[in-house]
């Protein structure tokens, strides 16, 4: 099963992974880092490392960060540079796509970002009420 680590800034990271407990319930071998406000580069580094090894070794490990270029991402890039065949890290996490990377835990690394990057563009979207016929407003819900 692949380990997933989700990287933010504040506390994004523990709200999204204990939001999809809601939704999912607990999962095995998921965890999360937040980027304090008196974190520096150091400290950040070393609480990744400090999640990582939470992690039973040898384990596949798909890290989930909130922004791209951003101080967790950075932090996890390192990590991820180090071991790229076993560490994936994508960057714009939000609740669809963790859930996603929930249900295809089972898969090969390659395969669980792949089917992220799939899905990526579909857990952004906007409602928008056809104008054509109000009589069936809520038809499309």
């Amino acid at each position: 099963m692949i380990s997933i680590l989700v990287v933010s800034h504040g506390d994004f990271a523990k709200s999204l992974v204990t939001t999809a407990e809601m939704i999912a319930g607990k999962q095995e071998q998921v965890g999360w880092v937040s980027l304090a406000a008196n974190d520096g580069v150091d400290s950040l580094s070393d609480k990744v490392a400090s999640a990582l090894a939470d992690f039973p070794e040898g384990t596949p490990t798909l890290i989930l960060a909130d922004l791209w270029g951003g101080s967790p991402f950075n932090a996890a890039a390192q990590f991820a540079a180090k071991n790229p065949q076993s560490i994936a890290l994508v960057a714009g996490v939000n609740l669809p796509i963790l859930l996603e990377a929930y249900m295809a835990r089972n898969s090969t690394l390659s395969e669980l970002v792949n089917k992220i990057n799939e899905i990526a563009d579909d857990s952004i979207r906007q409602f928008e009420v056809s104008t054509d016929n109000d009589d069936n407003l809520g038809d499309d819900l």
